[in-house]
């Protein structure tokens, strides 16, 4: 993982979230609890450090920076509605999602001939033509570089457009902070007023981890990055590549599923004795630890053993071994997969294993807490975890800081009330695993 303290400065609680992501990096979890105890909550996004960058030459108009968290971002999207409609035909059709081009103007700077195409898979169950008149509300994946190459947004070349399962999009918003401040690689979420052909919404929109995310986060400049398939698992289906089609994507890296395979083989043949001596070499098992335990504290049901197989795996050919990478958090804090306000008072998940409702196995999960000091490690990080995140005030910080934003910047797109009853759903979850 890319050192915290290095990273570009994108949030006035940057130095915070390095000096206890470092800390945690050691098995020092008492040193971790010190540090959060000792170190006042941290203000997110705070709008007097509101970052910037040079004035465009074009609009002469000063530009934010895109992941600022501190201010309502503006996407406008243009597109031709028949592109649109023989887009979700082909996708009702068959399930496939084709780009089509649009114009996407992005804090006032525009840009022609962009990548457009739907983003999703649950999401998108219970689409059809006739229920997709209303595209400001489906999830996207925008691509500035698909049909123009250079073409990048302040060095950004893809955002996408996430699916809110909650009128704010707040929990999976605070949920990406606080898996920043575990030290593991997330996705920057910003608030944006989402256009489409003239149509509003707000929406939350993340970083997506492509060629420049990955080296944003992680060292090894020849590093490998593979998406699993939604609709996957982490099982070995032999040596053939072609097995493997509809269960990895490669994102990053030269094509080679090779250490993939390898990495499935030993995971789902070793022994038991093999595995827990040798899995330390083939996989970053601190930060394995610190993935399971940070779902279970964000109580997100959707990771690789919940509902869903959201989740990459990076491949580091300098250590040869793999690190798993969280995605989708929109259902974070037992937030109900619906849109519309925050959930009731959930219920914690407990012991690790089951996933919660809907949850399928996963091998890697099961092998791993099946061995006594990898549970050990899982068990520290979630003390260490739920001191850093709750006990310490900081989630009440993004919380007020997240609702801040939204009263201040937004009123024409979210009433108060909604965004106080989601920072309340998040602070009643809260409440009951600190």
């Amino acid at each position: 993982m890319t050192d915290p303290s290095t990273a570009p400065s994108r949030h006035p609680w940057r130095i915070v979230v390095a000096a206890l992501a470092l800390a945690l990096a050691s098995s020092a979890c008492g040193a971790i609890a010190d540090a959060a105890s000792d170190t006042s909550p941290p203000t997110v996004g705070s709008t007097a450090e509101a970052s910037t960058i040079d004035t465009d030459t074009e609009t002469n108009a000063v530009q934010v920076d895109l992941y600022d968290a501190a201010v309502v971002h503006t996407i406008d999207v243009e597109f031709d509605p028949d592109d649109y409609d023989e887009m979700i035909e082909v996708f009702t059709t068959t399930g496939e999602k084709e780009w089509i081009s649009a114009t996407v103007t992005i804090d006032g700077v525009t840009h022609d001939e962009v990548g457009l195409r739907l983003k999703g898979n649950s999401s998108l169950f219970g689409l059809t033509t006739e229920t997709s008149g209303d595209p400001e509300q489906l999830p996207w994946l925008i691509k500035l570089n698909e049909f123009v190459d250079g073409a990048d947004h302040q060095g950004h070349e893809e955002i996408v457009i996430r699916s809110n399962s909650t009128a704010t999009a707040m929990n999976e918003a605070v949920a990406q902070q606080l898996l920043e401040l575990a030290g593991l690689a997330s996705q920057d979420p910003i608030a944006t007023a989402f256009t489409v052909n003239g149509a509003t919404e707000l929406r939350l929109a993340v970083e997506h981890p492509d060629e420049e995310w990955y080296e944003d986060h992680f060292d090894d400049e020849d590093g490998l990055l593979y998406k699993a398939d939604s609709e996957g698992d982490y099982l070995y289906r032999g040596d053939d590549p072609d097995a493997y089609t509809d269960v990895f994507d490669q994102k990053v890296g030269d094509d080679d599923l090779g250490p993939l395979i390898d990495f499935l083989e030993f995971v789902n043949l070793a022994d038991d004795a093999t595995f827990a001596d040798q899995l330390a070499d083939r996989l970053d098992v601190e930060a394995f630890a610190t993935y399971l335990a940070a779902q279970d504290l964000l109580g997100n049901n959707d990771d690789i053993d919940g509902r869903g197989n959201n989740s990459y795996l990076q491949y580091d050919t300098d250590l040869e071994r793999f690190t798993v990478v969280s995605w989708d958090l929109n259902l974070a804090f037992d937030t109900a997969n619906v849109g519309g306000g925050g959930g009731g008072r959930p219920e914690p998940r407990g012991d690790r294993g089951g996933g919660g409702p809907g949850a399928v196995s996963n091998v890697l999960v099961e092998r791993f807490l099946a061995v006594p000091d990898f549970v050990a490690e899982y068990n520290a990080r979630v003390e260490a975890l739920a001191e850093l995140f709750y006990r310490s005030g900081t989630v009440d910080a993004m919380i007020a800081t997240w609702s801040d934003v939204l009263i201040g910047e937004a009123p024409e797109l979210v009433d108060a009330s909604s965004v106080v009853a989601d920072a309340e759903a998040i602070r009643t979850y809260v409440d009951g695993v600190r």
